[in-house]
């Protein structure tokens, strides 16, 4: 059992990375695509139930933020993991505005998830994170977490 917790601005590649690395094992949980916290809480309780690998693709910038997805799926005994999406604000800025016009975050919702961006710890009850850096083609480059503690 996974949980999986990507954490990344707005057009750093999430949604992207989950579509190659985990679309056809783990379920998506998206707060774009279901609309409301509602629906979002009985996807996650339900995956949590039924003990399903998830991955839960929002920008999850804070530690307030993960701490709602890593608790009960500790608590429940998955292995959560976590994803921290390392892109640079302008690289994020493009690939934003190049987006389908109706999927384009405005400017200072982008710039506001900037400022509040933490970046992952241990001390978050992460079993074990990953720096995913993107490159060209949608590829990605990913390597074990090398901070200290």
């Amino acid at each position: 059992m996974e949980a999986i917790i990507l954490i990344g601005i707005q057009g750093a590649g999430k949604s992207t990375f989950y579509r190659h690395h985990f679309f056809n094992t783990h379920i998506r949980i998206n707060l774009d695509m279901l609309k409301t916290r509602h629906r979002e809480q009985i996807i996650f309780q339900a995956c949590l139930e039924a003990k399903q690998p998830f991955v839960v693709d929002n920008t999850n910038p804070t530690v307030e933020e993960r701490r709602r997805y890593i608790t009960p799926a500790k608590a429940k005994g998955f292995r959560v993991v976590g994803y921290y999406l390392q892109a640079l604000l302008e690289d994020c800025k493009q690939r934003n505005n190049q987006r389908p016009s109706k999927q384009i975050v405005p400017l200072g919702g982008l710039l506001a998830t900037y400022k509040k961006l933490v970046v992952p710890s241990w001390e978050e009850g992460f079993d074990a994170i990953y720096t995913v850096k993107p490159e060209l083609n949608n590829s990605f480059i990913v390597e074990e977490w090398n901070r200290e503690i």
